[in-house]
């Protein structure tokens, strides 16, 4: 979800500036963000609906705002996040995303992010919604159950069973407890969900009919200088490619498979959130985007710091209205 571009893709200073917005925050949307572009930029983004929820074609995702980067070899990359980060910036973010259009957050259950949210919506005016993954960490449908309710209460949107959550579950035999999760977000009236990083791991869900009202998969080609080559794909006889083991070394890959999964989501008529679209930051914006709305996400969610939101908006409604005769119906 997270975006951490190189000299290619830097904006330049009046950009970072204009989307940005540097002063305090306090209780409106930074003065900057209010501009003539941003509208603009808002007007062409477009939305689409998720059960009963209107969400933005471009969503903000949660990586670099909760620190869970994929940092690759650059291992100051989360402290670097994590220093800019800071709550009166997070709440900059917020504001500067409505303002241009991303009207919707995906994140973790994580009590310091969804209590600025709280906060941004609460005390300065923000209308921002959110979708949430309870933590992987919950194992039992009873605990499950519980987190779903605080979640719930706390104003959510829809909610999803995390990728990191369903991978090792399928990839254990353990399919029906995805089911279980799936139908416990259910029951509370929300959209239920689920992501996944493991093309295997969706088929697998698919062929036990667990039914979801939208779907989360990575999704990026293969043409950038740090994928893996297909030899070394082949090569790799650990699976490690094709499993969610990210943490564990820096593979630079959580799409083996675009065209494979561009076909199995033609299939699949419920809305598509398509997500490490830029590859954690090896692919510009501008491509990334392009290609999922081209091969049929509904909505793509993008890891975005504050100075990078209003050219992603702007880029983002581009490469939407640019897709619009693609081949998979849009089901969103």
């Amino acid at each position: 979800m997270e975006q951490t571009r190189g000299a290619a893709g830097r904006v330049s200073r009046r950009g970072f500036i204009a989307a940005s917005g540097l002063g305090a925050l306090g209780a409106a949307v930074p003065r900057t963000a209010r501009s003539a572009d941003a509208a603009s930029g808002a007007a062409a983004l477009g939305k689409g609906k998720i059960g009963d929820v209107e969400v933005s074609r471009l969503i903000l995702g949660t990586n670099i705002i909760t620190c869970h980067m994929h940092q690759r070899d650059l291992w100051y990359l989360k402290d670097l996040s994590r220093q800019y980060n800071t709550d009166a910036k997070i709440l900059e973010t917020f504001a500067v995303s409505e303002a241009n259009g991303v009207d919707t957050f995906i994140t973790h259950d994580e009590e310091r992010v969804l209590g600025l949210l709280k906060e941004h919506r609460q005390k300065h005016g923000g209308k921002m919604k959110h979708f949430v993954a309870p933590t992987p960490a919950v194992k039992e449908p009873a605990d499950y159950m519980e987190v779903v309710q605080r979640l719930v209460d706390g104003g959510a949107s829809g909610l999803y069973v995390h990728g990191a959550a369903v991978d090792p579950l399928v990839a254990n035999g353990n399919v029906k407890r995805v089911g279980e999760f799936i139908d416990i977000i259910r029951a509370s009236g929300l959209p239920a969900g689920m992501a996944c990083h493991n093309l295997d791991s969706l088929k697998a869900c698919l062929a036990a009919k667990i039914e979801c009202d939208f779907y989360l998969k990575t999704f990026h080609h293969l043409k950038y200088p740090s994928c893996p080559t297909p030899e070394e794909l082949a090569a790799d006889k650990s699976d490690f490619y094709r499993t969610h083991r990210c943490q564990e070394r820096p593979h630079g890959i959580w799409c083996v498979n675009p065209e494979e999964t561009a076909a199995c989501m033609a299939e699949i008529m419920k809305p598509w959130i398509a997500y490490k679209v830029m590859a954690a930051g090896a692919i510009l914006p501008k491509d990334a985007f392009k290609y999922a709305f081209d091969n049929g996400a509904d909505f793509i969610l993008a890891g975005m710091f504050d100075f990078q939101v209003a050219e992603d908006a702007k880029l983002a409604g581009t490469a939407c209205i640019a897709a619009r005769e693609r081949k998979r119906p849009w089901y969103a």
